[in-house]
């Protein structure tokens, strides 16, 4: 049997990894973006990858990875703008900031963890372009939920959107055999 855990850890190591070369690159400039901009960015993301599942053709030789590693970085931004707010200023060093990332995917990996231990591990029977759709119907939710001013009346909060998305593309990555 396959270890979610470690494959799980894995691929955060490689997400991490590019999230602190470019804050060492860039600093923490994405500080200063509003959720909405945020969404967006994850948006386009999914966008290219189920534009890459459906057209033949490749214009730009890139495949799904990086844009479920951005998706993955994205969410981890997103979080993070929740629990701080925006600035208008980058205001976190590198460092904080990986920080702050380690204790946003320990939370979301937990999550991750009670919910595949209730599904039983749904998603290995799962198809990398169902996770794809799962993202993006995440995504309209989520800008239906900023639409109507982060108030919701039954449905979970955005940040549970958020976490959804990140382990939709970890699981993702796994099927992509990126934890090997």
């Amino acid at each position: 049997m396959t270890n979610t855990s470690q494959q799980y850890d894995k691929i955060v190591t490689i997400c991490r990894d590019l999230f602190s070369k470019k804050a060492k690159d860039y600093g923490t400039a994405w500080r200063i973006l509003r959720l909405p901009s945020l969404t967006d960015q994850i948006f386009i993301k999914a966008q290219r990858i189920r534009s890459l599942q459906e057209n033949e053709v490749r214009k730009i030789e890139e495949d799904e990875t990086s844009e479920f590693i951005g998706i993955i970085n994205y969410c981890v931004m997103a979080l993070i703008q929740i629990e701080k707010g925006i600035a208008n200023q980058p205001d976190l060093s590198a460092d904080e900031a990986i920080q702050l990332y380690d204790e946003k995917i320990a939370l979301t990996k937990q999550l991750m963890e009670d919910k595949n231990h209730d599904y039983g591990e749904a998603w290995r029977d799962m198809r990398v372009s169902s996770l794809t759709d799962l993202i993006l119907q995440k995504l309209l939710r989520v800008k239906q939920i900023e639409n109507n001013q982060g108030k919701t009346i039954v449905s979970e909060g955005i940040d549970a959107n958020y976490q959804d998305m990140i382990n939709y593309s970890v699981f993702a990555l796994i099927h992509l055999g990126k934890a090997d």
